[in-house]
């Protein structure tokens, strides 16, 4: 097979290789893809606009007729949920919700997906999932974009008691999809290996949900030399999942555990398959120990060599790329090195190539990036779809009035155009 493929290589583009969801031979360097678009900046400060804002994850809303009135969202964590056009232009923002009581943990809007013109948001601050309709005519008129849809008495995901909640091992990743018809929700939880299922359900109050099923993924791995790993992290706490997304044509979700890698796991509405680990980080199995002066993890013995290739911990959004009758690409964040890494969704833990954003046009460069979101439908402005990205250290940097300077946040867009075209010139 591997002569076949060269002959054909001579012939044929990487990009087109690409779109018929055959691999290439990726090429360790990085290319550079400069953002076509960026929202503005948020601060993660009481004196922002919203106030504690920190960006996290995207999605993105294709209108059906119009495309020029698509709709991209962002989620704001304690600033709330944010929707923006296509130039990046603020149209809405979403307050999360208050402290049902004093002392109590506010709303705080952690990750966002799609099914149809429903977005799902968890709520990582008050351990739900809440439900947002994206209306098409006030996206036509850059108004009431998003409407509250969440039933009033929408269940906790993971806690017991409201007691449990406001200690914060709450709803945390969340990816949105169907199964044959029936529409799937998958959130993780905080600090945890554990995964919910869940299905929302219409009720007389709005959109609820019902749990389905749970899985725990591994917080500790037997290493190739017969020891046992278990990934750093402060003490008392898991080593977590936040990015996710549903592949709802092949019935899988692929699921970012953050210091370990990324895991493909079989899912329809009965519940999960036999987890996968496809790609591993580069720390993987590295010794590690809590540093609690630094609050940070120090490495603690040699390198063994059991890691992966093309991910920097933490592994973070994902995001496919539909290409077509199942062919395609996933897009993840490799948080720790500021770049995206491009895998084969036919050929799972084949990597295709990566990328970096840099500075250009005015606009910033893309780092630490935690969210991504894809839409291959042509757009105006991006001719073969958008990739939109979460942008962990937006610059020029924000002060406050003693000179401190303040964390700022946003999301940038990428034109899959560009996106391909690097592929294209990372492949050989």
């Amino acid at each position: 097979m591997r002569n076949l493929l060269v002959p054909l290589v001579a012939v044929v583009s990487s990009t087109a290789l690409l779109a018929l969801g055959l691999p290439g031979v990726a090429d360790a360097r990085p290319g550079i893809v400069i953002p076509a678009a960026q929202t503005p900046a948020f601060v993660d400060d009481a004196s922002g606009t919203p106030p504690k804002a920190n960006a996290d994850d995207p999605a993105i809303w294709v209108h059906p007729s119009r495309r020029g009135d698509s709709v991209v969202l962002g989620t704001l964590k304690e600033g709330g949920l944010a929707a923006f056009d296509l130039s990046g232009k603020l149209l809405q923002l979403v307050a999360a919700p208050p402290p049902p009581v004093t002392g109590a943990a506010p709303g705080r809007f952690n990750n966002v997906d799609l099914l149809g013109d429903l977005a799902f948001v968890s709520d990582r601050g008050r351990d739900r999932v809440r439900v947002y309709r994206v209306d098409p005519r006030g996206a036509a008129a850059g108004k009431s974009v998003l409407k509250d849809v969440t039933a009033a008495a929408t269940p906790r995901v993971f806690s017991q008691t409201e007691a449990e909640v406001d200690e914060q091992r709450t709803a945390y990743g969340l990816a949105a999809g169907a199964d044959r018809g029936t529409p799937l929700v998958v959130a993780s939880r905080r600090h945890e290996t554990r995964l919910a299922l869940l299905t929302p359900v219409r009720t007389a109050e709005g959109v609820s949900i019902r749990p389905l099923s749970t899985v725990d993924l591994p917080a500790s791995f037997r290493l190739p030399d017969g020891k046992t790993w278990v990934p750093c992290g402060e003490p008392g706490e898991g080593p977590q999942i936040e990015g996710m997304v549903i592949d709802s044509r092949h019935g899988v979700l692929y699921a970012a555990q953050e210091d370990v890698g990324i895991w493909r796991i079989p899912l329809s509405a009965k519940g999960f398959g036999q987890p996968e680990l496809i790609d591993r980080v580069r720390e993987f199995g590295v010794p590690a120990k809590y540093d609690e002066q630094t609050e940070e993890c120090v490495p603690a013995g040699a390198d063994p060599g059991f890691g992966g290739k093309w991910l920097t911990a933490d592994a973070e959004g994902l995001t496919i790329a539909d290409a077509g009758h199942g062919r395609g690409q996933l897009v993840a964040s490799s948080q720790g090195d500021s770049r995206f890494v491009v895998y084969d969704r036919e050929k799972p833990g084949t990597v295709l190539g990566t990328f970096r954003v840099r500075e250009g046009h005015g606009r910033d460069s893309v780092e630490h990036s935690d969210g991504a979101a894809v839409v291959t439908t042509p757009l105006p402005g991006y001719p073969a779809g958008l990739l939109a990205v979460h942008d962990g250290e937006r610059k020029p940097a924000v002060t406050d009035p003693s000179g401190k300077e303040l964390e700022t946040t946003g999301f940038a867009y990428l034109s899959w155009k560009d996106v391909l075209a690097v592929l294209d010139r990372r492949l050989c």
